[in-house]
């Protein structure tokens, strides 16, 4: 063991990983969640760590939960909410369902909110002290004690059915149903003592409204309390569904539609500070021939209108956040293989840049003063850490003393670019390793395939890599956020074309470099980039190895088999389907494959990587049935593998597999394998 976290792969999944930021409403207290090992390695648990906004004093630990916990809110008061599965004193029921607690902002010990069978998530808070949460419901259960009665008939029963009567039936790493999410609500009392074991009673506000409110929904509360915004699920014909957005009266669950247009999705609703206005994502539904468009929106909470804010620019906002006179919204975008914050006039729709760095920033949260934005900010070459930017975008950011140590990577950044077949610019990131030397050379392929390589990423970390003497090129082809509207379009519909000829573009031009050693080369991708991993493995032979994970093989069967199929029907006809299938060009591979799949990926289910790994193996020509590809299966994983044990072997597979293949090292196989 050598202790640096990038050779010493123990090391590395140890590391602290900062996630999750939430200010106090009097901008004194900010707040960072830390994912760690548990005691049996076998998932990150969270810590809730106070930092200076200021960052004048360190970071120290709030909570010490052995199954972590989740910051959710501040109250007026400053006390802080947050949900944990931690067990609760003196009761006999010890299950991981997250429940709801306080932490007294003057110290003390944490107490119990609110512990409901179907747990408590998505909390939020208004200025008046009114508390909104989802808890999953049983259908025919009228309150939390129904629902806890019918979930122990169930249990005693032996039952674990579920019956369906609309599609999707999964999404992403579980099952929809028997229960699905309402919307509960109760209010703080001002005046109660915080150390005080006070309960919250919380009542259903929406009612059993089916799957509504099931699949990833996001809410608002007003700052007087009286109404909560949220998406609401609508379904469509032919097994489809849309998001629209709904107001529901927090006295009387009365709900009134704000949004409701089959031309577009609705998602983030956030609330203005003077409870007038709903900023809110609105994308343009993707068709055949137009992968959509996004753009902030702000709708009046009385009704009327969206209004288009960010029409005139040509990127994708996310993670809004008001500013406290209600005058502008922070936003974060991607950007030419960044991430910057981005501020946008409420009234004009001006569009400034705040931040003109390397930076990829997540999780903001504005001062109350409004003089300063804070968030998480990351690169490709260092984690994220907590920061602070000048409103004004003049002075560039300043690091807070965050929980996590700083990591020293094991090289140099720099950027590749090329020019694709069309004309197109393109560019890519390039991870080197120490000493100058020719590198054998790993091309990283992204996921999305609406996404970009701009921040830090624990998964697919390039200097794992670059501390064994690999370069890593992480390249944005067709198809990539960042560059307009135009670049998502050049591969709508279209993958096997311009997405694989700008990859091919971009490794020709790191491997004219002279610090890369052009005749040791191999590609690797997950998700969308397994898909083209696999496209690549079948149109090329120039490559040592590929590395394929969680990938799409077989279109014909995958788009109908994942969990949101009615969202690749509009892009993938049949006639597409086919043409861009991978599967069709199985008898061409020739390059030793790493296959790795998860089976509990709904997103992309199992049976891709069973097919790929049959295809792969049943060519094999050797009489005792061996070859060179791999099928490395995770029986309790999904499409990211996320136990700290379960990734330290994907790496320590991934690099034994490059060795073999690349550097022509003897085969060793992996320890625990």
């Amino acid at each position: 063991m050598s202790g640096d976290p990038f050779l010493d792969l123990d090391a590395f999944v140890r590391l602290p990983r900062p996630a999750g930021l939430w200010l106090s409403p009097d901008g004194r207290r900010l707040i960072v969640g830390v994912g760690t090992p548990d005691r049996e390695n076998a998932r990150y648990a969270t810590a809730l760590w106070e930092v200076d906004p200021a960052g004048a004093r360190p970071a120290r630990r709030l909570t010490r939960g052995v199954r972590g916990e989740a910051a959710a809110a501040f109250t007026p008061a400053g006390d802080l909410l947050f949900t944990s599965a931690r067990p609760v004193p003196g009761d006999d029921e010890d299950d991981e369902t997250p429940a709801l607690w306080l932490l007294p902002a003057g110290g003390g010990d944490a107490r119990v909110l609110a512990k409901l069978p179907g747990g408590v998530h998505g909390v939020a808070i208004s200025a008046t002290g009114t508390i909104v949460a989802g808890s999953a419901l049983l259908a025919g259960s009228a309150d939390p004690e129904a629902d806890r009665a019918a979930r122990g008939q169930r249990k005693e029963a032996g039952v674990s059915a579920i019956l369906h009567d609309s599609y999707p039936v999964r999404y992403w790493d579980h099952d929809l149903g028997p229960d699905h999410t309402r919307l509960l609500a109760g209010t703080l009392d001002p005046a109660a003592d915080p150390a005080e074991e006070a309960g919250l009673v919380l009542r259903d506000i929406t009612g059993h409204v089916g799957r509504a409110l099931t699949v990833e929904p996001e809410w608002d509360i007003a700052p007087d309390g009286r109404t909560v915004v949220t998406t609401w699920s609508v379904a469509e014909r032919g097994g489809s569904e849309r998001p629209t957005l709904v107001a529901v009266d927090v006295a009387s669950g009365e709900r009134r539609v704000l949004a409701d247009d089959a031309d577009h999705d609705y998602g983030s609703p956030l609330i203005s500070p003077d409870g007038r206005q709903v900023a809110v994502s609105m994308r343009r539904r993707s068709s055949l021939d137009d992968p959509g468009d996004v753009r902030l929106a702000l709708i009046p909470l009385a009704g009327g209108p969206a209004r288009a804010l960010t029409e005139g620019a040509d990127r994708w906002p996310s993670a809004a956040r008001w500013t406290p006179d209600g005058t502008a919204l922070v936003f974060t975008a991607d950007h030419q293989g960044r991430a910057p914050l981005w501020r946008v006039d409420a009234v004009s729709g001006e569009v400034t840049r705040l931040t003109g760095d390397d930076g990829a920033y997540s999780d903001i949260r504005v001062a109350p003063d409004g003089q300063w934005v804070y968030a998480l900010r990351s690169t490709i070459d260092s984690p994220p850490a907590p920061v602070r930017v000048p409103a004004t975008g003049r002075g560039g950011f300043e690091p807070l003393p965050g929980p996590a140590p700083a990591v020293q990577i094991p090289g140099t950044l720099t950027e590749v670019t090329a020019t694709a077949a069309d004309g197109s610019p393109l560019r890519a990131w390039l991870a080197l390793p120490p000493g100058g030397e020719p590198a054998p050379l790993v091309v990283y392929i992204h996921g999305g395939p609406l996404g970009s390589w701009n921040m830090w990423h624990w998964r697919w970390n390039p200097w794992i890599l670059t501390a064994r003497g690999y370069a890593v090129l992480m390249p944005d082809p067709a198809l990539s956020t960042g560059y307009g509207y135009d670049f998502v379009k050049r591969g709508w519909g279209d993958w096997g074309n311009a997405p694989y000829t700008d990859l091919m573009a971009l490794t020709d031009a790191a491997e004219q470099r002279p610090d890369i050693d052009a005749d040791r080369t191999a590609a690797m991708g997950g998700s969308f980039g397994g898909y083209m991993a696999n496209w690549v493995a079948g149109h090329t032979d120039r490559f040592k190895a590929i590395v394929t994970h969680a990938s799409i093989w077989a279109m014909d069967q995958m788009w109908s088999t994942t969990d949101a199929a009615f969202y690749w029907a509009r892009e993938l006809t049949p006639d597409r389907r086919h043409a861009n299938s991978p599967h069709r060009f199985a008898d061409d591979i020739t390059t030793p494959m790493l296959v790795i799949h998860g089976d509990k990926d709904y997103r992309v289910p199992i049976g891709e990587g069973l097919r790929l790994w049959w295809d792969l193996a049943s060519r094999q020509q050797a009489d005792d049935g061996s070859g060179p590809h791999k099928f490395l299966y995770f029986p309790d994983e999904n499409h990211w593998i996320l136990k700290p044990g379960n990734a330290r072997v994907w790496y320590a597979t991934v690099v034994a597999f490059l060795n073999h293949h690349v550097l022509g090292e003897p085969w060793q196989r992996p320890d625990l394998t």
